[in-house]
């Protein structure tokens, strides 16, 4: 019976030493983990904490860690992205406002100032005035719009549509431009009604602007087309030209909301990047995507990809 009572308080003696042992190298461990945590808060590094230990528990404790951290570095990375842009936006924003405002305070202040100013040219200055003030009306509505479509309760109502139809209306609204610049004009457009679900208003102002984009900065290549396609769920509008083009380098980020480039079809269009930047949301909003493939010269393509519907 003693022997029996002593070999139970042996097994117990070892089984408290294992157990302090234990948990002496988990607090061991976990407080490498505290320290290792610490430096990389400190020094804002995209480390890990990469610690050996083969307690499953820690193990899983080591992998969410880890996982928070990656989360936020691209939350981090994310913030310092929307500051750069929020600061390149406001930065454009201020110039493209601040030029057809001194155009105008400049016709303003002849007309008040030069006495000796005809009756025609004051005529011919109050024109320009009344053009440069819808200019900035519509640079305005530009920025609006986009600040509204960018927000996160903005919603479009979405239903049925012929993109068929769509495509044909919005090349005949061109068909005089596209004449009186002399393009030769390549449609594909098939019998076969294809279907979406999209918001006719929203793809008539995504084309709308495509399509003139096309015409006003790619007409140097003689060409403008249109090609509507289906293929393994999904249909596809490609508008294109053979004209300048676009920079490989710029390529990515033409539809950043006003994202600037060096070397631009026109310094204008491209320099305050809103046109782009809609039509990109707007296609987003119908679950759907735009893609730019340029070499000048050869052919420049927007396509818009959207889900076919079959019902």
């Amino acid at each position: 019976m003693i022997l029996v009572l002593y070999l139970l308080i042996f097994i117990l003696t070892i089984i408290n030493v294992l157990q302090y042992r234990s948990r002496r190298k988990i607090k061991q461990t976990l407080h490498e983990m505290s320290e290792s945590l610490a430096e990389i808060m400190e020094n804002e590094t995209s480390e890990k904490v990469l610690i050996q230990t083969d307690q499953h528990a820690i193990q899983l404790l080591l992998i969410q860690i880890n996982r928070l951290l990656d989360y936020n570095q691209k939350v981090f990375a994310d913030y310092a992205k929307t500051k750069d842009s929020l600061r390149k936006m406001i930065s454009n924003m201020s110039h493209d406002l601040r030029t057809p405002l001194t155009v105008i305070l400049g016709y303003v202040e002849k007309l008040k100032m030069d006495e000796q100013i005809t009756e025609e040219e004051k005529g011919t200055i109050r024109l320009r005035l009344h053009e440069k003030v819808l200019n900035l009306i519509s640079l305005l509505n530009q920025f609006f719009d986009l600040v509204k479509i960018e927000s996160e309760d903005y919603l479009i109502p979405l239903s049925k549509i012929c993109l068929n139809e769509i495509c044909r209306k919005n090349v005949l609204e061109f068909y005089n431009l596209l004449h009186s610049k002399g393009l030769q004009v390549e449609i594909d457009i098939p019998d076969q009604h294809l279907y979406i679900l999209g918001n006719e208003d929203a793809l008539n102002r995504i084309f709308d602007n495509l399509i003139s984009n096309s015409i006003r900065y790619g007409c140097d290549g003689g060409v403008f087309g249109l090609t509507l396609r289906e293929s393994e769920g999904t249909i596809s509008v490609e508008i294109w030209d053979k004209g300048k083009g676009i920079a490989e380098i710029h390529q990515d980020r033409v539809f950043e909301r006003l994202y600037t480039l060096d070397d631009a079809r026109n310094p204008q269009f491209l320099g305050r990047g809103l046109g782009l930047s809609i039509s990109k949301r707007l296609i987003e909003s119908m679950k759907g995507s735009i893609h730019l493939n340029s070499k000048p010269f050869e052919k420049t393509t927007f396509t818009c990809i959207f889900k076919q519907i079959t019902y």
